[in-house]
């Protein structure tokens, strides 16, 4: 029996996240640089979203470069941007072809100019769509992310127009990137590392973590649906004890 036909379509997690890594150790075990592990990530990319919108997520957020990754050899970002033009504007059909909506969250302005407006596009030529919600993460960090949210806020409150006393979870979640959008229920993370990366710590407070020694450019549709098993198998207690759930 195929992992897809163990899933159980009553208990699918509304919120997908996924930490694309391992596209580096990929391309140098084949002897090529870190860019040809980078373009077959993209096959990788393309069959989870096809996958995930199949069995009805309604939502997927891809990690696909945090605020840290400037900080790598000119070549190689120079190269990611350039890819990700091109897989944007290949894949827009795509979307909307099985009804995919695109959004973005990160420091979007800080995207080179090209990169930024095909973006956009995208985002708005896909906006009708109500498959499903694929979110980029772009140029993000969730410390940037915690940061910007911290700087608004004192600044509406310096600005008498909000009370110190009255910011609560509430407010801190709206002056996120991701306002709008249900945490992530289930996170992914490929290539065999434990760690979350600075990738939406404020959203995963109760997300369930799932591993897989898989690097990212080997990554398919039926590891998606091992991962989801995996979730629909755990008790998600949210801090109350076992009797409470089933009462």
């Amino acid at each position: 029996m195929s992992f897809k036909e163990k899933i159980n379509p009553g208990k699918l997690p509304l919120h997908v996240a996924v930490i694309m890594d391992g596209n580096g150790r990929w391309a140098k075990q084949k002897g090529k640089i870190r860019v040809f592990g980078h373009q077959n990530g993209v096959k990788a990319v393309r069959d989870t979203v096809e996958g995930a919108a199949e069995i009805g997520i309604k939502f997927l957020t891809m990690y696909a470069f945090s605020t840290e990754n400037w900080n790598r050899p000119r070549y190689e970002v120079d190269a990611l941007m350039e890819l990700l033009v091109s897989t944007i504007s290949k894949e827009k059909e795509t979307l909307n072809k099985n009804n995919i909506r695109l959004l973005a969250i990160g420091d979007l302005n800080s995207l080179p100019g090209k990169c930024h407006q095909e973006l956009q596009e995208a985002i708005r030529d896909t906006s009708a769509n109500t498959r499903m919600s694929l979110v980029l993460a772009l140029s993000y960090s969730s410390k940037w992310e915690l940061m910007n949210a911290m700087k608004q806020i004192a600044t509406k409150i310096e600005k008498h127009e909000m009370e110190a006393s009255s910011v609560n979870e509430q407010t801190i979640a709206e002056h996120l990137c991701t306002k709008g959008i249900p945490d992530p229920e289930l996170l992914i993370r490929t290539s065999g590392e434990y760690r979350i990366s600075n990738f939406l710590l404020w959203q995963i407070a109760y997300a369930e973590l799932y591993f897989t020694d898989k690097l990212w450019p080997d990554f398919r549709r039926e590891d998606l649906y091992e991962a989801i098993v995996s979730y629909q198998q755990r008790e998600r207690r949210f801090g109350m004890v076992s009797e409470q759930l089933s009462k």
